[in-house]
């Protein structure tokens, strides 16, 4: 038995599991594209703060890509997962982008990296957003990579209406040598991002992003929708032109959006597969077998700890997100870049720790209660 501090005070009892994962890698998914937005790993031997440039363990943010392509997962790099802009900066980011782009190469993975404006470090006009977004445009497109096009929060604070938005994203568009995905983070995630595409009601915002897309469809491959709204992302994904997908940011409503309906499916890029890379994956080859029920048996059980992992403040879940990577034996320490090991309460990281074992996530249950063990010791936790 193992004690887990509860959120309302005072410990209780668990019983971990005694049997590990077993999902072996296997090849390219089928019926569905599926990217995990990927974490990086911290170097836990530098001497840093959380207001330094990011000190990261490159070989373990590799293998951990690896991993990913091994299941048969492309990796979306230098997303939200990987803490752009909360710890790792541009030039982190684009040695990031770089690196990675080197080893999908050497391997066969799919890549598409993350293309924003985040080396803005004061308030720009839109001029300079503009340039910002070339800059990283152009380094992701040298390394062979597809491009994804996130939000950015200087072109929130720059734009004054959707006319901006649709003149930016047009140029960008045009500029681009291949479609590209266009994302839509929501303030849910950002709170820098409130009001994105000219509009904080959600309605009027749909209407400019699906006219940026219109106006340039064979220059965007897919979207990616990052609003928690399930309901919504059918809605815009049936009004998408033909041979734009959709690919689902919602990581609370994922195995039936993925599922699908007689209208169409989503495709999927999600931060919440780079722990249930495993699981995601067996649940789209049992999907490609066209065993929907399948399917949804493998995956409905994750949602649970993915919608705790997400709970709000949702920005911080990529501290859960990278406590697992660690309990699962990714990596050998539980340190973030930014210090941001420190966002989720020790209640929050023992359920989720809970959770994951109870849905069999651990390649070595004993590792991982070993370790969940050493934490709990550190923060005075009784055996």
């Amino acid at each position: 038995m193992i004690r887990l501090p509860q959120a309302g005070g005072g410990v209780r009892e668990y019983a971990p599991r005694t049997e590990p994962l077993a999902v072996p890698p296997g090849g390219a998914l089928a019926s569905r594209t599926v990217f995990s937005a990927a974490h990086v790993v911290a170097d836990p031997y530098a001497d840093t703060t959380p207001d330094s440039p990011a000190a990261v363990d490159w070989d373990a943010t590799l293998a951990f890509r690896r991993h990913l392509w091994a299941h048969g997962l492309g990796v979306a790099e230098a997303m939200d997962t990987a803490q752009r802009g909360m710890g790792l900066d541009w030039a982190g980011a684009a040695e990031l982008i770089r690196r990675s782009a080197a080893e999908a190469k050497a391997v066969g993975g799919r890549i598409a990296c993350g293309v924003g404006t985040d080396q803005l470090t004061s308030p720009a006009d839109l001029p300079a957003v503009r340039q910002a977004y070339e800059e990283q445009l152009a380094l992701v497109e040298e390394t062979g990579s597809q491009a994804i096009l996130m939000a950015s929060r200087a072109l929130a604070a720059a734009a004054s209406g959707p006319e901006d938005y649709l003149d930016l994203y047009g140029h960008l568009l045009r500029q681009a040598s291949e479609p590209v995905v266009l994302h839509w983070l929501g303030p849910m995630f950002d709170p820098a991002l409130e009001g994105y595409w000219g509009s904080s009601d959600l309605d009027a915002a749909t209407e400019t992003f699906l006219e940026v897309i219109s106006a340039h469809p064979d220059k965007v491959d897919g979207i990616k929708v990052s609003l928690l709204d399930a309901r919504r992302e059918v809605e815009l994904r049936r009004r998408l032109p033909a041979g734009v997908r959709c690919y689902t940011g919602d990581d609370f409503h994922y195995p039936e959006l993925i599922a699908g309906d007689e209208q169409g499916f989503s495709h999927a890029l999600l931060g919440i597969f780079d722990p249930l890379a495993p699981l995601a994956a067996e649940a789209v080859r049992t999907l490609d077998t066209g065993d929907v029920a399948g399917f949804r048996k493998i995956l409905d059980p994750t949602v649970e700890l993915s919608r705790h992992l997400f709970a709000a403040p949702t920005r911080f879940y990529k501290t859960g997100v990278v406590l697992l990577a660690w309990l699962a034996g990714h990596q050998d320490h539980f340190t973030m870049v930014g210090g941001l090991q420190s966002a989720r309460s020790l209640p929050h990281l023992a359920r989720a720790y809970e959770l994951a074992d109870g849905i069999g996530l651990f390649p070595d249950p004993a590792l991982a209660e070993a370790r969940m063990r050493s934490l709990l010791t550190v923060h005075g936790v009784p055996r």
